[in-house]
């Protein structure tokens, strides 16, 4: 079985939360929701994606598509 290694990150003070899929060079690009970012490789594929007040999601969770 071939694993793979997902990094997760929360900063509390900031309210912010990241999860990496692939540990490589990549960029935040915006979403079509404000408080969600994804992070993409050069080749535009996602490797991981930020949320922002994450907190807030208790009470009203969020949906995002992102990119393929």
């Amino acid at each position: 079985m071939d694993r793979q290694r997902v990094t997760v990150w929360y900063d509390a003070e900031g309210d912010y939360l990241e999860v990496i899929f692939e540990r490589k060079e990549g960029y935040f690009r915006e979403t079509a929701n404000d408080q969600v970012m994804e992070k993409v490789d050069a080749d535009g594929n996602v490797i991981g994606f930020s949320v922002l007040n994450v907190t807030a999601l208790k009470e009203h969770p969020i949906e995002v598509a992102l990119s393929a």
